[in-house]
């Protein structure tokens, strides 16, 4: 089991650590290498930021953060969740424990709508998301290039059953 907790600053390098092992599969992300921890966090919402640890609570196991949408004041209530786990504890359920948590804290934080885009590959990642209220929208096909391929680009929402209803 994991505990859930929400992510400061000095988390950091173990969001980072597990940032990297997503971009080097290759899977996870167009992104290619791990920004620095002011760049990561000024393209964040400040909250919520979570981070899962082992049972002793002593080592970060994933993280789960925002992005804004857009800048547009009209979708001041829509997000783009990350959601990442290290390889060493996949499948113990820390991607769903953060993802929970993700949900139930932009709920009471008044987001109505969360969106996720996923690589068709990434077969985890979809079924977490299904399994938490998020559904296919479509595929932006050839959305953008990484090692010189075209990927394609499940994109996901989740719209609140209590926000803006």
């Amino acid at each position: 089991m994991v505990r859930v907790r929400p992510l400061v600053p000095t988390d950091w390098p173990a969001v980072a650590a597990i940032y990297a092992a997503g971009i080097a599969t290759g899977g996870a992300t167009f992104d290619t290498a791990v920004p620095s921890w002011a760049n990561w966090d000024a393209g964040h919402l400040a909250r919520p930021r979570l981070v899962a640890v082992d049972d002793a609570g002593k080592r970060v196991v994933g993280w789960a953060a925002l992005s804004p949408a857009s800048d547009r004041c009209a979708y001041a209530g829509v997000a783009e969740v990350s959601v990442y786990v290290d390889p060493a504890a996949a499948g113990r359920g820390v991607g769903s424990a953060l993802l929970a948590r993700l949900v139930a804290a932009t709920e009471e934080a008044g987001l109505w709508t969360l969106q996720a885009g996923v690589f068709p590959e990434n077969a985890a990642s979809l079924a977490l998301h299904r399994n938490h209220g998020f559904r296919v929208v479509g595929t932006r096909e050839r959305l953008g290039q990484l090692a010189g391929k075209w990927r394609d680009v499940v994109l996901l929402e989740r719209r609140s059953a209590v926000v803006g209803r």
